[in-house]
């Protein structure tokens, strides 16, 4: 265990970053060192494994241990180093494409055991390793090189779909908030069991600009729902609007005019799994007429056993039920004959 105290700078490997200049992961990269040293783990027990993609070239950029491992099959490998030893501080870094594509099925199985890792699932709508082709998360209509007519294939939802498979810690937050960023990465270290964190992040090479209308100044408020636990939702320039449960369905109001108060509005509950499931499914084109705000925060926490901590308890009923065994004897078993 290292004494000394740990600042960022001490989580950054010698090697060069090789990504393009003004990609979002720089961002990310960024705030991950940045928290690092007030996780309260040494560098010797946190491992980043990543699959293929721009992104997953996270490993070799931090001083930590880490695998650049195969497309999609990140989460199965952080399976197996969690269960040899659960102490470890394990983060698993992933794209849209490598989590929602060919890694689809290992990620919602990550989700429904609960093993107690961090997902950290960068969406930039695109495939930007392969240069520019279309991805599970592409929108509607975009034209990119795979899809010069624009794409028919309805886009996922990547929260949504966590939150169908069971997952116990759901949040998004953006690469160009990077205070909101560190707060979703601590929240997200501090739960036991799978944090999965999208974190919007822009690609300026091959689909520049695809979350502007988030960031932008000028039309961020009327975009952008931030999520309190505790608190109201509330949006738009000085908060001017509200959100508000009419029977099952919510509904957008305006604050300003008399008929609505804050006493009205839907009160974030971070705990409550109806509600974060109607969250998650704010997924409007901004540029539709009564959109929703897209949310940004903690969704959903649950308080359940991991797939780690399961293991280990079967272990020990099963070392109590027939003892300590040698790799022999468990090799052989119980049951078997004797020829004569």
């Amino acid at each position: 265990m290292e004494n000394t105290v740990l600042k960022p700078k001490d989580f950054a490997s010698d090697q060069d970053v090789k990504w393009c200049p003004g990609c979002g992961d720089y961002s990310v990269l960024k705030q991950v060192q940045s928290v690092m040293p007030d996780i309260g783990v040494a560098r010797e027990n946190i491992v980043f494994v990543s699959g293929i993609g721009c992104s997953s070239r996270f490993p070799y950029y931090m001083n930590t241990y880490g695998m650049h491992s195969i497309h999609g099959r990140a989460p199965a490998i952080v399976s197996g180093l969690k269960i040899a030893n659960p102490d470890l501080s394990v983060w698993v870094i992933t794209g849209d494409g490598d989590s929602m594509s060919i890694g689809g099925n290992h990620l919602i199985h990550l989700m429904r055991r609960n093993m107690d890792v961090n997902l950290l699932l960068f969406n930039n709508e695109i495939y930007g390793l392969t240069k520019g082709q279309f991805s599970p998360t592409s929108k509607l209509g975009q034209k990119t090189k795979s899809s010069p007519l624009g794409v028919i294939d309805a886009p996922f939802n990547p929260l949504a779909l966590v939150m169908g498979a069971n997952a116990t810690f759901v949040a998004r937050t953006i690469d160009r908030d990077p205070k909101h960023m560190r707060e979703i990465l601590k929240r997200g270290h501090n739960h036991k069991g799978t944090s999965t964190i999208e974190i919007y992040q822009n690609c300026n090479v091959f689909n520049d600009g695809a979350f502007d209308v988030y960031t932008n100044k000028q039309v961020k408020a009327e975009n952008v729902l931030y999520l309190e636990h505790g608190k109201p939702l509330v949006f738009g320039e000085n908060n001017s609007k509200g959100i508000r449960i009419n029977g099952l369905s919510p509904e957008i109001v305006d604050l300003t005019e008399g008929k609505y108060s804050e006493e009205d509005l839907w009160i974030h509950d971070e705990n409550d799994k109806n509600k974060a499931s109607l969250l998650v499914r704010f997924f409007d084109d901004p540029s539709e007429e009564n959109a929703m705000p897209r949310p940004f925060g903690i969704f959903y926490v649950e308080d359940r056993i991991t797939y780690d901590e399961a293991v280990g308890i079967q272990i020990e009923e099963a070392k109590e039920m027939k003892g300590e065994k040698s790799l022999d004897d468990l090799l052989r078993g119980d049951h078997f004959w004797i020829h004569d």
